[in-house]
């Protein structure tokens, strides 16, 4: 087990900028360029966007994740990473949790996410928290490249 804790975080920050770039970078090995929807730093430090990190006890951010507000009751679950070194140790679970609670508290009804489909490990998460697999989401087109998930929110429901 890993002891570590999640804040909300502003994304331009260096680790954070670093957290992104080894996603962007191992999102590329997974799936082609057009496939890869990116968010730059700036884009998710947008107030539409609060992004959760995970820290180890001596502050090495390990973790990420990030929830966008999109209008009508509708957000996404963005940019969900979590470093090598602490895969398998519930750390994305933890985001995840973080990121449902709050759009829970702010009355979102459904969330939404696109994953690639070569990511069977971000599947058996998202299928764990209630999440099933749906048609494209919001802008995103249909792709081979791409598994669409949503979850319902009722207010009061745990995740």
């Amino acid at each position: 087990m890993i002891d570590f804790r999640i804040e909300q975080e502003d994304p331009r920050r260096p680790a954070i900028r670093e957290l992104i770039a080894e996603l962007n970078a191992h999102l590329l090995t997974l799936s082609p360029p057009e496939a890869c929807y990116h968010m730059t730093a700036e884009e998710m430090a947008e107030s539409a966007t609060t992004v959760f990190v995970a820290r180890t006890a001596d502050g090495r951010a390990i973790g990420m994740g990030a929830l966008r507000r999109e209008g009508q009751g509708v957000a996404e679950v963005k940019r969900m990473y979590t470093r090598p070194e602490a895969r398998g140790k519930h750390v994305g679970s933890a985001l995840l949790d973080r990121i449902v609670d709050l759009a829970r508290r702010e009355g979102v009804e459904r969330l939404v996410l696109e994953t690639g489909d070569r990511h069977p490990e971000a599947w058996a998460l998202y299928e764990s928290r209630g999440f099933t697999r749906c048609g494209p989401v919001l802008d995103y087109p249909e792709s081979r490249w791409s598994v669409f998930y949503e979850k319902p929110l009722n207010q009061g429901v745990s995740a």
